[in-house]
């Protein structure tokens, strides 16, 4: 896996491509001298913990022949400084379902997903608590 991140400006506007072509923008925060033109690098991360998650969740809901709902996912992180550097400590998903799914196959579907197949959520694991609430047809 390969990512080329190319600068767009003299500040810290960047730009991320993957070996596919796709690409997102990144920059920092204008209090550290960004312009808020594109993600900070951390929210990128609290996006791929609920893209990941999100691909295993519906994955396994297809397989329980759950179609007919949506999804909608809303993480919250929250940090602690930890000497020059600030990780996630508390990580809190809500997985917003809408349309026929049943509770019980939702709440294994996002269990399977965090305990077992979502690599981010291993990742973070570590030092963030990852918790998570569902929600459906709300």
């Amino acid at each position: 896996m390969k990512i080329k991140l190319r600068q767009l400006d003299e500040d810290f506007h960047l730009e991320a491509t993957n070996e596919e072509g796709n690409s997102v923008l990144l920059d920092s925060a204008p209090g550290y001298g960004g312009k808020g033109k594109g993600m900070r690098p951390m929210q990128l991360l609290l996006v791929a913990l609920g893209g990941c998650s999100a691909i295993d969740i519906l994955t396994i809901l297809k397989k329980q022949r759950e179609v007919g709902s949506s999804l909608e996912i809303e993480v919250d992180g929250s940090r602690e400084k930890a000497g020059d550097y600030s990780l996630f400590k508390i990580i809190l998903i809500h997985f917003k379902f809408t349309g026929s799914v049943d509770y019980l196959k939702a709440e294994r579907a996002v269990k399977l997903s965090l305990e077992k197949y979502c690599s981010v959520a291993k990742t973070l694991e570590p030092t963030a608590r990852i918790t998570y609430q569902i929600t459906i047809n709300q």
